[in-house]
């Protein structure tokens, strides 16, 4: 598999807005967590997962996804491709990353939030998840 978008969109009127992406499932949808990065730090990098999947969805503000497919996982290359998509809470989409990548979450904005939705078991990710130092791939601007 490969890294995806998943096109929503939204609906208003006078009552106010919806936000939607009708094309998502949560059929393997094992569990969710929000992150809002802190102003000081706002790049929370790297993170490896050989068998949970990945789906962000923008709450507030802004974010860039970094992502790399891992060639080895005892010593990846430090020259992979370093991918990036933005979200936004404006542009109602979720970005899935597939196992076997590993992903860096940036917020561009003040009070950013997005939404993590994850495949795999708590029980299950201390054997999936893998740390890699922050600036172990570069990051372009």
């Amino acid at each position: 598999m490969i890294p995806e978008i998943i096109q929503g969109g939204n609906f208003s009127d006078h009552r106010g807005t919806i936000s939607f992406v009708n094309d998502f499932s949560f059929k393997d949808i094992e569990r969710f967590y929000i992150i809002s990065n802190s102003d000081e730090n706002p790049i929370r990098a790297w993170q490896g997962h050989k068998l949970d999947a990945k789906n962000f969805y923008c709450l507030n503000g802004s974010f860039k996804i970094h992502f790399v497919k891992i060639d080895n996982w005892e010593n990846p290359s430090k020259d992979l491709i370093v991918e990036t998509i933005i979200v936004s809470a404006s542009d109602s989409k979720i970005v899935h990353i597939p196992s076997g990548y590993a992903n860096a979450i940036e917020s561009l904005e003040k009070d950013s939030k997005l939404i993590s939705f994850s495949t795999l078991p708590l029980s299950n990710v201390s054997d999936d998840d893998v740390r890699f130092v922050a600036d172990y791939w570069k990051i372009n601007g």
